[in-house]
């Protein structure tokens, strides 16, 4: 399925923000009109696309990457506290 519109301004807006903090959740409310938590979850969404790739391949390798980052810490965490990463 192609790009929305509003998928290419979700894209756009997280290329211009280099870092997750307040500000960007204030202007994910503000600028977009839609929750941070909504705002990731279409996200992560949106990255698994192949039209997004094409449309911002760099942004979307980059964000993947963080996320299977993310991913990989949150399982290293849990084994831990589980007792089933010795």
């Amino acid at each position: 399925m192609p790009l929305t519109d509003r998928d290419r301004e979700l894209l756009d807006f997280e290329a211009r923000w280099q870092r997750h903090d307040a500000a960007k959740e204030e202007a994910v409310r503000t600028d977009l009109g839609i929750t941070p938590a909504r705002y990731y979850q279409l996200l992560g969404r949106l990255l698994d696309t192949g039209d997004a790739v094409a449309y911002d391949p760099m942004l979307v390798h980059r964000l993947r990457r963080l996320r299977d980052a993310r991913e990989r810490d949150r399982a290293a965490r849990s084994a831990v506290l589980t007792g089933t990463g010795r």
